[in-house]
């Protein structure tokens, strides 16, 4: 299999990690890797089929391999998934220290990716939704083990391609239910699947638009369309409102409050229109978070019901 390769120098000093390490579920993704030689594997089901891709940087320049009947696909949006459609020339972190702060930490190489894979990243955070990490992430890696397939090329080991939309509509619902996954969110994504076509779409619509198609699908909210859309989409105003932590972390990093809300989240991110999500991202990497209340939240069990 020969490997579609290609260089491509970006405007920017770029960093792999600050861009893309957002897409890793863990350190066992199937679909994500960093290895020793600090490059960066990815696997996706592009429009043309299954594709690995590995990244590495080389005196500034991206150098993509890509391998399968999607390489071509991958090589080419290159530039997108590296955040070339994200224009910062317009923030300005100067309204709060910390985002200015995180910005002149960070800024320089971090951009919102545009993957263009729309179905897998949206079941991914179907996934997510009402679970812990925890629980998502070993969801998410049955299903690309049990039901994808082997990452095409020289792949690290264990690395596996999203299955195709026929794949996922065909798994039946005990297997949905050994893996931990409801019958909610199972029901949710075999609808997603059945409209596969229609959803990669939106990978070439405004982002109002492909949000409210994505959302028009039940079981779609605005938690979920906006994971899809800051990974996806490369939509850098994209908040993870609804999110059981996001807003809590966020407006006690910002502001020291204990009790933060979605609106008071509205309310800080409000000076940044159209870069609301990019704060998001650079306050969570502080890895500040509200001091812990209550019991911890258990993980459910949805096997034997």
């Amino acid at each position: 299999m020969e490997p579609v390769v290609r260089e491509w120098a970006p405007s920017w000093p770029v960093s792999l990690g600050g861009t893309l390490g957002a897409l890793g579920r863990g350190r066992h993704d199937p679909t994500y890797r960093r290895t020793p030689d600090r490059a960066l594997w990815r696997t996706m089901r592009s429009p043309d089929g299954p594709a690995t891709q590995r990244l590495e940087l080389r005196d500034g320049v991206v150098v993509s391999t890509a391998w399968g009947p999607g390489a071509a696909w991958a090589s080419d949006r290159l530039p997108r998934i590296l955040g070339a459609d994200d224009d910062v020339s317009g923030f300005d972190p100067s309204p709060h220290p910390l985002v200015a702060q995180q910005w002149s930490r960070y800024g320089a190489g971090m951009r919102t990716p545009s993957t263009g894979v729309v179905l897998e990243t949206l079941v991914q955070a179907i996934l997510e939704q009402r679970v812990t990490g925890l629980e998502a992430r070993r969801s998410w890696g049955w299903l690309l083990a049990t039901y994808g397939e082997p990452a095409p090329g020289p792949a690290p080991e264990r690395m596996f391609v999203f299955p195709t939309a026929d794949a996922v509509s065909a798994v039946p619902s005990w297997a949905w239910h050994q893996a931990g996954v409801d019958g909610s969110r199972s029901a949710t994504i075999l609808r997603a699947a059945s409209y596969a076509g229609r959803l990669q779409q939106c990978a070439d619509l405004p982002h109002a638009e492909a949000r409210a198609r994505m959302e028009a699908l039940p079981g779609v909210g605005q938690w979920t369309s906006a994971e899809v859309a800051a990974r996806a989409l490369g939509d850098a105003d994209a908040v993870s409102f609804g999110d059981f932590h996001v807003a809590k972390n966020v407006v006690y990093a910002m502001t020291g409050e204990e009790d933060g809300t979605d609106e008071r989240l509205a309310e800080l991110l409000a000076p940044w229109p159209g870069h609301r999500g990019r704060v998001q991202r650079l306050v969570e990497m502080t890895g500040i978070s509200r001091p812990a209340r209550g019991p911890r939240y258990s993980p459910q069990d949805f096997r034997g019901r």
